[in-house]
């Protein structure tokens, strides 16, 4: 369908009248807003029912990703530009006398997801999309997000995210393709006529899960997929009355990501919104197959699940249960499709986030799936102790030691174990699944993460965007390595002139917004050094608000910075995670000391931006000079800030972690500033003595004193708390370890700022060769490697 400027104006006004009985003038933002999201909305729903009836007619393989979070940002723009109707709907508003960035403002960033994860899922699902891939997301409609931050006193304050107060303009409820999921009372299985075991449920506590499904609309090629997020209700009876308590039961499994788990209560919590949306999501794709097909024999060929990160685990056993307990097939059948049909991509290094479950909670809970799991667990261990040793085989069973541990469920159930850069994949080989990789090694492959291109340049960046298409042409907005003709032009001093303008400007704009968000003025022409992720020790924020310190210090021993800076902070600290709120509090304090001090003058300020988001990640990082990825060697699977800001002509200071390697390689050590151990020397680094460091670094005992000495006021508590932790128990993540390197290599990126152009080749460099970290590369690679299915011309 061609839009016209025309046809938009009329179908606004017509909107208008009918949603709300009032001319355009009389509307709110907020009105304006929804009336705008519904005519765009409307502009693919056909294309969208079209995609639908072609990947049943050609009974194409349909691929179902499970992620307990999505972080998708604004739909609006992203579906506008995908569309290609961007400068028909601008101009089209103009002439309505409307302003688009007031009414798209107006849009609530979904609470769906927390961090890199979710918006890892949903890179991919807009790749997919537009490389026409059968992609379809799988999650929980949460009626809250994580949570609102804000500051009080320099203190995280955790506020509830109403993000769905006026509803959701891009979702359709579908309350016939509702499912009913079990949770609780007894399971037994009682012999039929015929011989065979049949499961029997008795008291068990039902929720109904109701899908409300959201168009993905892919990039200029009419394919719109789906992301099917599931909202818990109470069943229908007509019979049946329910009490207050028991409504609020329900409603708990929905209404909040990543509910507090620090006690019993919030981690059972956990446990059912993860049944909850995996048993939905695969009643619905049994379902959804069945419509087509009179038996499973082509069941693995035509469905592909995969399992993001430990969260939906259970979809191995409830795969199963549905398979034996509903379609009646045998144990070792149903085994053989299940295993063909799941993946897994693990996100992590961290042992706390490989999630287990107590025996008993878990049985109590999930008493089918707890069975289920039992046998795979004997199972297991009858065929591999022969094989392997009972000792191995042992510390990597789905049980052990009274846990149900769901990364070793993810793996024996799965075809595909994939880790999320080449670094990280190696780790998990050789230390996190080491086990099971000694079992398994075939099952172990790597994708290294990837960035829309799209989302970070076209929507996050229009200036730049221009540029690079006025330097190289649009090819790169389809193809993104494209972007490496870029790099023939890093000589060109016109072009590097132009980018140092796009920069400038950027940075102009993000400076507007802080002053008037947080009344702080920033200098323009500082370098804007930004770390921009979730609050984390092991990603060692505190490293960098060290040396902020000092900074300080040599500023107020008379000394001048050889560059001004701006350091910007954006990230949340889970609620319950004491320590990182307190670096939170370190960083404010800071700031407060730091940007009132006369002597400081423009040499130096702290912007911890409240709130951190996609919305807020598109202003920062296309302002951004530095990009830090500072976390210890060894920690950050991938990391996927550092691919936007490179992207964005950001110069990363770094560790070699996670995908920061990648970068090296890609853009060269000269385009790139690094610094800190390797893995294999922190994992060799048997005597680290942090208390002899503080003993006899003269500048790391004067900046630690000021965590104790008050020379940064209202941080008795907390700065006594990050001094012992640095101090006193030894510095888990190596902070002073890493800091001398870590000075030097601020200093560089110093000298580096002071000549504009040699800066700017640098940035321009990045931007040449972000290209190969695209999402639609990573999703190209998953697509072969691991679902089998072939990359289709939506065209044909």
């Amino acid at each position: 369908m061609k839009i016209t400027e025309e046809k938009f104006i009329k179908d606004y006004q017509d909107r208008m009248m009918a949603m709300y009985s009032m001319a355009i003038p009389e509307a709110s933002k907020a009105q304006q807003y929804r009336v705008l999201a519904s005519v765009v909305r409307d502009y693919y729903a056909k294309d969208w029912q079209q995609t639908r009836t072609k990947y049943e007619k050609q009974d194409r393989k349909q691929i179902y990703y499970f992620s307990i979070e999505f972080l998708p940002g604004r739909f609006l723009t992203q579906n506008m530009l995908n569309l290609g109707i961007t400068d028909v709907v601008l101009s089209g508003l103009q002439k309505l006398g409307l302003k688009y960035n007031e009414i798209a403002g107006r849009e609530p960033d979904p609470g769906l997801g927390n961090g890199g994860l979710g918006r890892l899922g949903s890179a991919f699902l807009d790749s997919a999309a537009s490389e026409g891939v059968a992609l379809n997301g799988n999650s929980i409609r949460y009626q809250y997000g994580l949570f609102k931050q804000d500051f009080v006193n320099g203190y995280q304050v955790e506020l509830p995210d109403d993000w769905l107060r006026n509803g959701n303009a891009w979702e359709v409820r579908k309350e016939n393709r509702a499912c009913v999921v079990h949770f609780g009372g007894n399971v037994w299985l009682k012999e039929d006529s015929l011989g065979h075991l049949r499961a029997v449920y008795e008291h068990t506590n039902d929720v109904i899960a109701v899908p409300y499904d959201i168009g993905i609309v892919g990039y200029k090629n009419n394919v719109v997929n789906t992301m099917r997020l599931w909202s818990a209700e109470l069943p229908f009876n007509a019979d049946q009355r329910y009490t207050l308590a028991e409504k609020q039961q329900v409603n708990d499994i929905t209404e909040v990501l990543y509910p507090d788990d620090s006690n019993y209560e919030g981690r059972l919590l956990r446990l059912k919104q993860e049944y909850f949306f995996v048993s939905a999501g695969i009643q619905s794709i049994v379902r959804a197959y069945r419509k087509t097909h009179r038996n499973f024999n082509e069941f693995s060929q035509k469905v592909g699940i995969h399992i993001n990160d430990t969260h939906p685990a259970m979809a191995v056993a409830e795969l199963m249960r549905i398979l034996m307990d509903e379609e009646f097939l045998g144990w070792d059948r149903a085994w053989n499709i299940t295993t063909q049909v799941m993946s897994y991509t693990n996100h992590t290094l961290l042992a706390e986030a490989l999630e287990t479950w107590p025996e008993d909670m878990f049985a109590k809970t999930v008493p089918r799936i707890y069975q289920i799991i039992q046998e795979i667990d004997h199972r297991f261990r009858q065929k591999m102790v022969p094989i392997h040793g009972a000792e191995l085989v042992s510390s990597v069973a789905p049980i052990q030691d009274g846990q149900v541990r769901m990364a070793y469920l993810a793996v024996i159930g799965s075809h595909s174990v994939n880790g999320v850069a080449k670094l990280h994949t190696e780790l998990l080989q050789s230390s996190v699944l080491n086990g099971l990789y000694q079992i398994y090694p075939e099952k172990f492959n790597n994708k290294t993460n990837g960035v829309t291109m799209r989302r970070w340049l076209l929507v996050a960046n229009p200036r730049l965007s221009h540029l690079l298409n006025e330097a190289i042409g649009t090819d790169w907005q389809r193809h993104p390595d494209a972007l490496r003709a870029f790099k023939v032009l890093t000589q060109d001093k016109t072009i590097l002139q132009k980018l140092g303008d796009v920069k400038h400007k950027n940075k102009r704009e993000l400076a507007t917004q802080i002053q008037e968000q947080l009344g702080i003025k920033v200098n323009t022409h500082a370098l804007f050094d930004v770390q921009i992720k979730r609050l984390h020790a092991y990603k060692r924020q505190l490293l960098h608000a060290l040396y902020i310190i000092d900074e300080y210090l040599q500023i107020k021993d008379g000394k001048k910075l050889t560059v001004p800076r701006v350091h910007i902070f954006a990230a949340k600290a889970a609620p319950s995670y004491y320590y990182a709120k307190e670096i939170i509090k370190l960083i404010n304090a800071l700031a407060d000391l730091i940007n009132h001090d006369p002597e400081v003058n423009n040499q130096l300020k702290i912007v911890f931006i409240p709130n951190y988001g996609v919305s807020i990640a598109e202003k920062i990082i296309p302002a951004a000079d530095v990009s830090e990825q500072i976390s210890l060697a060894g920690k950050e699977a991938s990391g996927t800030s550092n691919m936007k800001l490179m992207a964005n002509g950001a110069i990363t200071l770094a560790t070699l972690d996670g995908a920061n390697i990648e970068i090296k390689d890609a853009v060269g050590s000269d385009n790139i500033v690094t610094f800190g151990m390797t893995v294999d020397e922190v994992e060799n680094f048997n005597f680290y003595q942090s208390a002899q460091i503080y003993k006899t670094n003269a500048r790391i005992h004067r900046i630690l004193d000021t965590l104790v000495d008050g020379t940064i006021p209202d941080i008795t508590t907390e700065g006594r708390d990050i001094f012992n932790s640095l101090v006193q128990y030894n510095d888990q993540y190596f902070v002073l370890a890493d800091y001398d390197s870590y000075v030097q290599a601020q200093e560089k990126i110093s000298q580096l700022y002071q000549d504009r152009y040699d800066w700017y080749q640098m940035s321009a460099q990045n931007i040449a060769a972000s290209g190969r970290f695209a999402s639609d590369y990573t999703i190209q690679r998953y697509a072969e490697d691991i679902w089998h299915v072939k990359i289709e011309d939506p065209a044909e």
